[in-house]
C-alpha cells in the first residue's frame, strides 16, 4: 500500500510540474489566463480565471478561487487526464436556476512546492522538534521534495492569495469583494489549504468546500501527530459559524480510506464550535476513490449549498 502511494506520488509531481500551455476547452464561458503571476511570496504560477456565459460589466459577481488551477476545466490538459468539469457543472447549475452566478479563479499549484504551499504553517508549527522530525521523515519516504526539515510556506501562499491576487481580480473584474460573496475550494492538500484559508482569513473568506480533505497531512496514519495538530488549531480557529459556511466530504478508496474516521473528529469539533446544518455539511461517499472523476461527480453539492440564492 505505502510503495503503491509513493510511486504514484512520484509520477503525479514529475507530470504536473511539466508546463501545460494550452488554454482549457470549455463546454461554456470563456477562460482568461494570467502567465506567471508574480508574488514577492511565492513562485510565480499561471491563474486560469473562467468567466460565465453571459458575463458582463453591467452586474456584480461572487467568487470562488480554486486551488491546482490546471486540473479544474480540461481533463485533456490534466497530467492524468481527468478534471473537474467546472465550467460544465457550473453553467448546468446557472440554467437551471439553481444557484447565483459567480466567476472561478484557478490557482496553478506550483510543481514541487505544492506539499508546502498547502500544508497548513500554524498547525505543523505547534508540534514538538520530535514531532516536526517524525512529519519529515514521513514526507521524505513519500519522496516530498525538501531540503532538510520540512518547512510549510502556506502563510506565504495564502498572502499572495489575499493580498496579490485578490485586489487585482477585485480591480479588473465585474466582482463582490466582500466576504459573503468570496469562497475559496480544493480537494486533498486544497482541501487543508481551503480550511487553513478560511480560518486564518474570516474576514476575506465566507465559505470553504474542502473534499477529500488530507488530513493526515504525510501518507501514513501511524505514528502521525498530524491530525491531532489540524483538530486542536480547528478547535482554537474556526471562524463564526453565524457568518461562515463550510464544506466537508471524503469517501473510503484509495488515499481517501485515510480520512473518514479523522473526518469523524473534525465534525465533532464543527458541532462543539455551533456549526449546524444551515452553515456547514460533512458529506460521505462509500465507493468513491481520491480523483478527479470523483470530486466532479459530487462538486454540485458544495457550489449548492455555498452559492444558494437567497429566498425572496
Amino acid at each position: 500500500m505505502k510503495k503503491i502511494i509513493c510511486t504514484s506520488l512520484i509520477l503525479v509531481l514529475a507530470i504536473m510540474s511539466k508546463a501545460q500551455n494550452a488554454l482549457p476547452n470549455v463546454v461554456s464561458g470563456k477562460i482568461e489566463r494570467i502567465e506567471n503571476f508574480d508574488s514577492e511570496y511565492i513562485s510565480s504560477r499561471n491563474v486560469d480565471i473562467w468567466l460565465p456565459d453571459g458575463y458582463s460589466k453591467t452586474k456584480k459577481y461572487p467568487v470562488l478561487y480554486m486551488h491546482d488551477g490546471q486540473m479544474l476545466f480540461d481533463a485533456a490538459n490534466s497530467w492524468n487526464k481527468q478534471a473537474w468539469n467546472v465550467d460544465d457543472l457550473a453553467s448546468y447549475l446557472f440554467a437551471s436556476n439553481q444557484i447565483k452566478e459567480f466567476i472561478v479563479v484557478g490557482i496553478w499549484n506550483g510543481g514541487i512546492t505544492r506539499h508546502s504551499d498547502y500544508f497548513p504553517q500554524k498547525a505543523f508549527e505547534s508540534l514538538s522538534k520530535i514531532e516536526k522530525d517524525t512529519v519529515t521523515a514521513q514526507l521524505q519516504r513519500a519522496s516530498i521534495s525538501m531540503d532538510g526539515m520540512f518547512k510549510p510556506e502556506s502563510d506565504n501562499y495564502l498572502k499572495f492569495v489575499t493580498e496579490e491576487l485578490k485586489p487585482y481580480i477585485d480591480k479588473k473584474y465585474s466582482v463582490y469583494t466582500n466576504r459573503k460573496n468570496t469562497y475559496v475550494a480544493g480537494s486533498s492538500m486544497g482541501g487543508l489549504i481551503s480550511m487553513y484559508a478560511i480560518c486564518e482569513y474570516p474576514k476575506v473568506f465566507g465559505g470553504a468546500a474542502c473534499l477529500s480533505t488530507h488530513w493526515v497531512g504525510t501518507f501514513t496514519p501511524e505514528n502521525n501527530p498530524v491530525p491531532d495538530s489540524f483538530l486542536k488549531y480547528l478547535k482554537n480557529n474556526l471562524p463564526n459559524p453565524k457568518k461562515h459556511k463550510i464544506y466537508f466530504d471524503c469517501g473510503d478508496q484509495t488515499l481517501d480510506k485515510l480520512y473518514p474516521e479523522i473526518q469523524k473528529e473534525v465534525d465533532q469539533v464543527m458541532l462543539e464550535k455551533g456549526y449546524n446544518e444551515s452553515n456547514w455539511l460533512t458529506r460521505f461517499f462509500p465507493g468513491e476513490n481520491h480523483s478527479e472523476n470523483a470530486w466532479s461527480k459530487r462538486f454540485n453539492i458544495p457550489l449548492e449549498f455555498l452559492f444558494e440564492k437567497e429566498k425572496p
